[in-house]
């Protein structure tokens, strides 16, 4: 699936033996006694031709979508000799991190003993050095004079991860962060599950170390252990979003539920900002098993109820989660990022940031801030960006990316301004496009009537 799976794309075209074909590699998700590879429990997935009701399923790495970051690949049928086995557990020590996350708290109160002159960090290693360890850094670039400051801001300190499809951090900007902040305090929240919003969680954790009256707390679920440098076992959890993978086994799950369970479950919400190019339904099914968690609390009443969330996602992937989450709704809030080029608020028409908030809250409690430009729309009751006008037709304001979108009395529906109605194609589309018929029915099965995510021929068991 590395490299070619393109999420809300549709299928993919490859030749097969006999010729070319459609081919997809459909993700059958977590599966009973699933092989490992570093990054923990590999996901089953099936190549599917179209029409086909059967193909070959084969594990994989959940985190990694190009080989050269994870080249882990075991076909479900195969007999791994021990050997291999062996040789397979042996790979997957060796590719741990070279300290526990104890060992790096210990680190830490070390650290942050020592004088501001002796405290540096290996900006290659991306390591807080201990003075006994400079001599073995030496040949290496590093940051001197460490303050209080920047070790209550690591997400600046360490250099952002940027591979797209594996873990890409592209962190919230300060205009973000503190709207989200802000929002989840007057919502009357007191515990946020950061799941890889490491921005986030350090500036509740930095308000919470220098506001007295400060209630909020953050709990950080990431892949990237490099926080577990600057966070106690309380505060930081190594977890792989992809196949809800704790890396510190027992005792990290045990901390993420205590964490839920406080209050009963009351008033903790997650906010999670997942990389954009990963799976759809592998995070979905890592979310819905953290919401279950949060089920097991002993409130009475929680057992058909979604614990709080906001999913950051591009506005693009609305109908993927909403396959998943149909209580969700889609805010017009632009999310802004530090590090990206292009996901930048107060950009105009295409080019603004495509990045929106996915919630199961009530539509009208999400206030958004009236001084950029959003209001409040009585007839849909929620907020709306300033371009995104309301249509009598559909009843509803219809524009998802900030332009004021048309309505077209043929497709029975608001479309963006810049497309145009094909009587060959029967819709609106591009006005250069190629006109090509396509198939409308599931692509795994070729029946209609359902997509592929729901085609019963996917079920594990």
């Amino acid at each position: 699936w590395r490299g070619a799976r393109r999420e809300g794309g549709g299928a993919m075209a490859a030749a097969g033996p006999g010729g070319p074909g459609r081919m997809e590699l459909a993700l059958l998700g977590p599966a009973p006694g699933a092989p490992s590879c570093p990054h923990g429990p590999a996901l089953l997935f099936m190549k599917t031709s179209q029409g086909k009701e059967e193909g070959r399923r084969f594990y994989a790495c959940s985190a990694c979508r190009d080989r050269k970051d994870c080249n882990f690949f075991q076909w479900e049928d195969e007999k791994v000799s021990e050997t291999r086995l062996a040789a397979r557990e042996e790979y997957n020590r060796n590719h741990q991190p070279s300290c526990t996350h104890r060992q790096n708290v210990d680190r830490y109160k070390n650290f942050v003993l020592l004088p501001l002159s002796k405290r540096r960090f290996c900006q290659e290693c991306q390591q807080l050095l201990l003075p006994a360890e400079w001599e073995k850094h030496s040949d290496h670039q590093f940051l001197c004079d460490i303050t209080t400051a920047q070790l209550k801001s690591p997400s600046q300190l360490l250099y952002p991860l940027e591979n797209k499809k594996t873990n890409a951090q592209y962190l919230f900007a300060d205009r973000s962060c503190q709207f989200l902040l802000n929002l989840l305090i007057d919502l009357g929240f007191r515990r946020v599950l950061s799941v890889g919003t490491p921005r986030l969680h350090e500036v509740i954790q930095s308000k919470a170390s220098e506001e007295e009256e400060f209630s909020v707390r953050s709990l950080l679920l990431d892949i990237d252990f490099r926080y577990s440098q600057f966070y106690t076992e309380d505060e930081f959890c190594h977890y792989n979003m992809f196949n809800h993978h704790f890396f510190g086994g027992e005792a990290a799950r045990e901390t993420c539920r205590k964490f839920l369970y406080e209050e009963n479950g009351e008033r903790v919400i997650m906010v999670t900002d997942p990389p954009f190019g990963g799976l759809v339904e592998a995070l979905a099914s890592s979310f819905k098993k953290l919401m279950a968690m949060w089920r097991e609390t002993k409130k009475e009443g929680h057992d058909n109820k979604e614990m709080p969330m906001f999913w950051i996602f591009p506005y693009f992937f609305e109908s993927r989660i909403l396959d998943f989450f149909p209580s969700f709704s889609m805010m017009d809030y632009q999310v802004d990022y530090d590090n990206h080029a292009l996901y930048k608020h107060g950009k105009t028409g295409r080019r603004q940031s495509p990045v929106r908030i996915f919630t199961n809250l009530t539509p009208s409690m999400i206030v958004l801030p009236e001084e950029e430009g959003y209001r409040f729309c009585t007839v849909c009751q929620r907020y709306v960006s300033s371009g995104n006008q309301h249509c009598e037709i559909c009843n509803s304001c219809t524009s998802k990316d900030g332009r004021r979108w048309k309505h077209c009395v043929l497709c029975k529906k608001c479309v963006k301004p810049s497309w145009f109605h094909c009587n060959n194609c029967n819709c609106c589309t591009l006005q250069k496009h190629s006109c090509e018929k396509t198939d409308v029915g599931c692509f795994v099965c070729g029946k209609a009537g359902h997509k592929r995510s729901a085609c019963p021929s996917l079920s594990c068991s």
